[in-house]
Formats: structure tokens, C-alpha cells, sequence
């Protein structure tokens, strides 16, 4: 399965769908951006993994979700500055013949992330 991604907005318990996200490899002396998408409306990417098992490789990563547009796309009032902006997510993978799911639950105040199956 390699690596993906989804989010749930716990402000209106829902799939955070149309947040945006940007996806980077970290291992190198600059971040490489591997990608920009909008998640669907389940809260995941829509072309499915981020990475199948073939094109995963040993290293680190980045996901950058925007969270303070996604919130305020909704129409949420947020105070200026918002106390999230962007969540960025660094995390290694050691082993590419297991999947690497990366969850978010987020709100504008709180985020929490875990390795889910």
C-alpha cells in the first residue's frame, strides 16, 4: 500500500475535504517537493497513495496541510493571526515493505497525528 494520508476535522466531525496539502522528501540539503493535492471528500487524497510500495523509499518526509485556508474556506472566524497556519508533519520510513499511513485530526486550535494501519 506505501504511504498515505487523511485527515478529520474534529472542530465539525467530518473529513477535512478540499484541504489542501503538499508533500516533500526531506533527505536531501533542500526539501523536494513531490506533490500538491486537495483532499477529497472522504478527507484523502484523491489519486490514492501518496507513494505505492514500488516508488517508497527508506528516508524522510514532510506533509504540509493548510489548515488555517481549510478553516476559513468553512467560514470559521479565526483570529488574525490564526494559531495554526500551516501543520507540517516530519516523519521517517524505515521499512517500505509495510504501509505508512500518516493521519491528522485537526481543528484551528489543536492537531493530533499518529503511524495508523
Amino acid at each position: 500500500m506505501g504511504l498515505s494520508t487523511h485527515v478529520l476535522d474534529t472542530m465539525h466531525g467530518c473529513p477535512a475535504a478540499g484541504m489542501a496539502v503538499s508533500f516533500y522528501a526531506t533527505g536531501g540539503a533542500q526539501p523536494e517537493l513531490l506533490g500538491r493535492f486537495s483532499l477529497n471528500a472522504d478527507g484523502r487524497n484523491p489519486n490514492g497513495p501518496l507513494l505505492d510500495n514500488a516508488s517508497l523509499r527508506v528516508g524522510t518526509y514532510r506533509l504540509v496541510f493548510d489548515v488555517k485556508g481549510y478553516f476559513s474556506g468553512r467560514g470559521v472566524p479565526l483570529p488574525e493571526p490564526n494559531f495554526l497556519d500551516q501543520v507540517s508533519l516530519d516523519f521517517g520510513v524505515a521499512d517500505t515493505s509495510q504501509h505508512y499511513h500518516v493521519p491528522l485530526l485537526v481543528s484551528p486550535w489543536s492537531y493530533s497525528t499518529y503511524r495508523g494501519s
